[in-house]
């Protein structure tokens, strides 16, 4: 098992949170997605899934729900 962390330039709201764990959550081998703080923290299986991809996905997540991941 692999972690990604991603911050967010702010904190999602609690419907955004839930519409990202269903984006994210649906991919075969996402583990485990937290949502907190301004940061997400997803949990995957690097056999399944590379790095770029979820982040990529992450991303484009994030900017459908309006918010913005931080540099």
């Amino acid at each position: 098992m692999k972690k990604i962390s991603v911050g967010i330039q702010k904190e999602f709201c609690e419907e955004c949170s839930l519409a990202l764990r269903r984006f994210i959550g649906k991919m075969n081998g996402v583990h485990s997605i937290d949502v907190a703080e301004g940061q997400i923290v997803i949990t995957y299986d690097d056999t399944k899934l590379r790095k770029e991809d979820i982040l990529k996905i992450t991303r484009d997540s994030i900017e459908k729900l309006g918010y913005k991941m931080s540099e």
